[in-house]
């Protein structure tokens, strides 16, 4: 019967080396794969934040076309058939009637204002997005500590980019307030003399 390695009073086969152990991880090297994970995630999020933006600036403007032009237009034709003869005066008040509904629908959607909204927060992802690729470029190289320090300051622009309701209230106009009023000083109670 051969020997076999698994036969309890079998000879020690040929000595094996032994695995050489894996080196410890360089702490400094995972830290900074972490922070340049979280980098490469900011990346990702300013380029998708851009190309959102820029497809709501698009949609936007189209609105503002698809609203403001025909208003223009209608009144126009509204104006010119109202003016041609006294029996054209009816259609041109239904004419009338819609240029204004897409004024006031134009307004009410303030179109235009959203489309800027939209156009700052495309350039303000895209600065973040260009940002961060120079932090990948640069800053990864010169330490952990540089690296920190510029991730934070990409977290700092990143909170600092308006939502579209915060740029929407910044374009519009300030609220007109009453002046206080000024307030009277109490009366001086009766004398008990009186």
């Amino acid at each position: 019967m051969p020997d076999t390695p698994d036969a309890p009073n079998a000879p020690a086969a040929a000595a094996t080396p032994a695995p050489i152990p894996a080196p410890a991880p360089d702490p400094t090297a995972e830290r900074l794969r972490h922070l340049r994970a979280e980098v490469e995630k900011i990346v990702d999020e300013a380029h998708i934040g851009a190309r959102r933006a820029q497809r709501r600036s698009k949609l936007w403007n189209a609105a503002f076309l698809c609203l403001g032009f025909p208003a223009a237009v209608l009144a126009g034709i509204a104006g010119a058939a109202g003016l041609a003869s006294a029996g054209a005066r009816v259609p041109a008040a239904i004419l009338a009637l819609l240029a204004a509904g897409f004024s006031a629908g134009s307004g009410f959607l303030r179109a235009d204002a959203r489309q800027m909204a939209n156009l700052r927060r495309r350039y303000a992802w895209q600065n973040l997005e260009t940002r961060a690729r120079l932090v990948l470029a640069h800053e990864t190289y010169e330490g952990v500590d540089r690296l920190y320090t510029a991730l934070v300051g990409l977290l700092e622009m990143r909170a600092a980019i308006p939502s579209s309701a915060l740029v929407l209230a910044e374009l519009q106009p300030p609220a007109l307030h009453a002046p206080p009023v000024p307030q009277l000083p109490p009366a001086a109670p009766p004398s008990a003399g009186s």
